[in-house]
């Protein structure tokens, strides 16, 4: 047990460190600038009161990453608190009156008294990276459907036959409404030019997409109010829709490049479901080592896929999904569950069993998911690429 611990509430240019003992009582209480110089001040003096200290954070990305890289750093062990755990806590010591220091101390305080918390581990240099790119990608496809989203909003307002007929996930049609947007302006073009114009550009398909806009102009002759701005305004989204479509395909090789460098790329994605994308998000989440997962069932109840109980009195058997666990992995195993159905017999098989069960599609897909995480972790802890079990043959 340590004999000391230092409870810290992070702010973005401001932290505040509360110490205490033991006993409960307050050794030290500072507020410290988000800068390394003062940090580093503020850890030698924790270590002259004790070198035996555990430091305790509510957040641990952002504001705190320089704090939690300098205390790994100089070896110290850091536990991790959420936010919300120290907001419920908070509410059972005296005083309603919120500070940082009174939360420092909550933080430092819980930290003495329970003994089911984690400890933060430092994650090697690829995890840490895929964690970069696969969430920027992210952002990236989330700021690419607003988009498009707008971009069929606008131009539902001047050119609805169009809209109906575009499928603007394809960069195809977004190229195309760079150069036209308009029933009269495509019309006086024609078909021809506007195929010429398209396999100019190496648009795929190019004959058949310059035949559907053709005829969607063919279908409305009349000028509504406001055309030509919003004319306009479609040029600056598909333009930007374009963008982002480039610069998801340059995250997409370096994720692939730098998948490639990490020692378990190989065996995470030789399970049928497990893509380039997924095997990274994987990785991201849980750093690709089994060894933070005592077993398949901690790593299921890490993505969300371990049922809780939520048992009272004569209520048993109530089983929910808990409340902390990590979103991104759920989303991860749940995607690669229903890929593995069109490349994986045993998925598919183990899927139409629960389905017979009288599980609905959602259900089943989490029960194949769980099912492949315990598979998943065995990999990886023997380094066993996947393969498919031979078929059992009775002795004649």
């Amino acid at each position: 047990m340590p004999e000391i611990w230092a409870g810290v509430d992070i702010g973005k240019e401001h932290h505040h460190c509360v110490v205490i003992n033991a006993e409960g009582e307050r050794l030290l209480s500072r507020r410290v600038l988000n800068d390394e110089a003062e940090l580093l001040e503020l850890l030698g003096d924790v270590l002259e009161i004790s070198d035996d200290a555990l430091w305790a954070v509510d957040l641990n990305h952002g504001g705190a990453a320089l704090l939690i890289g300098l205390l790994v750093t100089h070896g110290q062990s850091v536990a991790y608190l959420t936010g919300l755990a120290v907001h419920r806590a908070s509410a059972t010591y005296r005083g309603e009156g919120k500070t940082d220091a009174k939360d420092a101390f909550v933080i430092a305080d819980q930290a003495r008294i329970r003994r089911d918390l984690g400890l933060l581990r430092p994650g090697d240099e690829i995890a840490v990276d895929l964690r970069t790119l696969t969430t920027r990608r992210l952002d990236l496809v989330f700021d690419r459907t607003r988009q498009i989203n707008r971009l069929r909003a606008q131009l539902l307002e001047i050119f609805p036959a169009l809209e109906r007929s575009l499928d603007l996930t394809n960069k195809g049609p977004a190229l195309l409404l760079t150069g036209y947007q308009t029933p009269a302006a495509i019309r006086r073009t024609g078909m021809k030019r506007i195929e010429t114009w398209l396999k100019n550009r190496k648009v795929k398909g190019a004959a058949a997409l310059a035949r559907t806009v053709v005829e969607a102009a063919q279908a409305q002759h009349t000028v509504l109010p406001g055309e030509k701005l919003a004319a306009a305004m479609v040029v600056r989204l598909a333009k930007t829709v374009i963008a982002l479509d480039e610069e998801i395909a340059e995250l997409d090789a370096l994720i692939e490049a730098r998948l490639h460098e990490h020692p378990h790329a190989q065996v995470i994605r030789s399970l049928p479901g497990m893509g380039t994308r997924l095997t990274a998000e994987f990785i991201a989440a849980t750093g690709g080592d089994m060894e933070i997962f005592a077993s398949a069932d901690r790593l299921a109840g890490f993505a969300g896929l371990a049922p809780q109980p939520r048992d009272s009195g004569r209520v048993n058997g109530n089983m929910r999904r808990p409340h902390r666990y990590h979103r991104g992995l759920l989303r991860t195993m749940y995607l690669s569950a229903m890929a593995s159905l069109k490349s994986c017999p045993a998925s598919k098989t183990y899927y139409q069993r629960k389905r017979s069960e009288g599980k609905g599609h959602k259900q089943a897909l989490l029960a194949l998911a769980r099912r492949r995480i315990n598979v998943l972790w065995a990999m990886i802890r023997d380094s066993q690429c996947y393969h498919v079990a031979p078929p059992v043959t009775s002795a004649a």
